[in-house]
């Protein structure tokens, strides 16, 4: 199947995430897994250089970042910019959809930390209720 005759069938499909086959189901596993959406927010504000990504999302290795810009820039997410220097140089920033979908997790983000000593207190009751069963944070 050609690009054109890809790009229009997709177009005349309704999307659902449900579906197993659905291409919305791997974007949003890219988003909402725990390294696409920490580095899509560490983003938000302004472009970064790798190790500059790195640094911001504490403990992801360089492998899992790699992969995940990747995947990002593959969804249409993040924009990849090499300059043609020695060393080489590559800048990240967000897409106009990239900041959408960040501006969306950041508020999730705000909504979580502001909301953390419920999520603290629920967890000290089950654990009390449960001894053993509790899942470490």
């Amino acid at each position: 199947m050609d690009e054109i005759t890809r790009r229009e069938s997709a177009e005349s499909l309704p999307f659902d995430v449900f579906s197993r086959q659905c291409p919305s189901r791997g974007t949003l596993e890219h988003v909402t897994g725990r390294w696409g959406s920490l580095t899509l927010t560490a983003l938000h504000e302004s472009g970064a250089r790798f190790n500059e990504l790195r640094r911001r999302v504490d403990g992801v290795s360089e492998k899992m970042l790699s992969q995940t810009l990747h995947a990002l820039e593959r969804d249409g997410l993040v924009h990849r910019e090499a300059q043609p220097t020695n060393p080489p140089r590559v800048d990240y920033s967000l897409t106009p959809l990239g900041h959408e979908v960040a501006g969306r997790l950041l508020g999730l983000i705000q909504l979580v930390e502001g909301r953390m000593p419920e999520v603290l207190d629920a967890r000290s009751r089950y654990d009390e209720a449960r001894p053993g069963q509790g899942l470490r944070p």
